[in-house]
């Protein structure tokens, strides 16, 4: 099995490629991409996904060994350590948001207790649409809520060998939940409100978002507890990747190459797309943790640097898209092929910035309080 630095450089090479995504994505949203990145950029709302799988791995993995080492979850330790993780730099893009309202790029914010208590995603008001990304951190929050409790209570309970048939339900689940939904909030409706209706009701709440985590889940349990799997998974791992660059590919296809206000407008894509999408992102990290893999075999400075910064260019970017966008652009006479590569600097700009002044003191903090 590979050694925690090379599984670190594979990891890193998709935390970097996963921001990338996001980054384009959104910009293509508002603004617009050199045409040679269109297509990429299209299918760029799937990064999100690639970070639901690596977390639900790597929060999966922890609470494991946590198991392993200490036959219990230390809650409390669990959920401060997540706390300085994410609270510190969430709270202080937030207030940039409420405390600068030329920051927004959008046409207003949702009420202040929903961005504190990470609800923003369930009845996301699709009019004041300002930091609407965070969207994704309400999920992984209330993914780190709930998991340590439920694997609390089937490791108590001695139920382990039952685990694998609870999360084949709650997919099941997800995908009925979906058919509901469509059936009764974007099939009967046509042009914008449709689309309006699919994005708000199927995209952004969490119940319909947990394939991605439960992937990584998966992933975590099987590394662990089924070594003779692990191995055989992991023996091609050049192949496996390009299987899952393949499945991929046919996913950005089955959506039409499509920008995510029409990819859940569709029967097959509201329903399986989500899952069908984790699943080939899980063979992916899977790759990246085989030794055989080029992934993992290669430690590159600029992917090392991006995965650092990614939760802080996550934050940070639309804000400097917006202000290079509507500011810097006019008082620099830029043209419109310089903006581009403008924002992406400004984004990783403003994200060392993040990181340095707020991200990284609360991290140091974090590890003092574990010696």
């Amino acid at each position: 099995m590979n050694s925690n630095n090379e599984r670190l450089h594979g990891l890193d090479h998709l935390r970097a490629v996963a921001i990338v995504l996001v980054l384009l994505y959104h910009y293509k949203l508002y603004y617009a991409v050199p045409q040679w990145l269109d297509a990429f950029s299209s299918f760029g709302w799937s990064g999100v996904d690639l970070f639901f799988v690596l977390s639900g791995y790597l929060i999966a993995d922890k609470l494991f060994r946590g198991l392993d080492t200490q036959g219990r979850i230390d809650f409390k330790g669990f959920y401060l350590n997540r706390f300085l993780r994410i609270i510190p730099a969430y709270i202080a893009v937030v207030a940039l948001y409420f405390s600068f309202p030329i920051l927004q790029e959008g046409r207003g914010l949702q009420p202040l207790w929903k961005f504190l208590t990470f609800t923003q995603n369930i009845s996301i008001d699709m009019v004041r649409n300002t930091f609407s990304h965070a969207w994704s951190l309400c999920v992984e929050e209330h993914f780190y809520l709930l998991l340590p409790i439920l694997l609390h209570f089937i490791f108590s309970r001695k139920i382990t060998h039952r685990a694998i048939y609870f999360f084949i339900a709650v997919a099941v689940i997800g995908v009925l939940i979906r058919y509901s939904i469509w059936e009764t909030s974007v099939a009967p409706n046509f042009g914008r409100t449709r689309i309006l209706n699919a994005i708000r009701d199927i995209y952004y709440p969490t119940y319909n978002r947990l394939d991605g985590l439960l992937v990584g889940v998966a992933i975590a349990s099987i590394f662990k507890y089924s070594p003779l799997l692990r191995e055989k998974l992991v023996k091609y791992g050049n192949g496996l990747l390009a299987l899952s660059i393949i499945f991929l590919i046919a996913t950005y296809f089955m959506f039409g190459g499509s920008v995510v206000s029409l990819k859940f407008t569709t029967f097959t894509a509201a329903l399986f797309g989500s899952p069908l999408v984790s699943i080939a992102y899980g063979f992916v990290v899977i790759a990246a943790m085989s030794p055989n893999c080029i992934l993992s075999k290669y430690k590159i400075k600029l992917t090392s640097v991006l995965a650092t910064l990614a939760y802080s260019i996550y934050l940070i970017h639309k804000i400097t898209n917006h202000v290079v966008n509507t500011k810097l652009k006019y008082v620099f006479q830029l043209e419109n092929y310089q903006v581009f590569p403008v924002c992406l600097v400004a984004a990783i700009l403003g994200a060392l910035i993040l990181h340095l002044i707020v991200e990284k003191p609360f991290l140091m903090l974090r590890n003092n309080l574990k010696k």
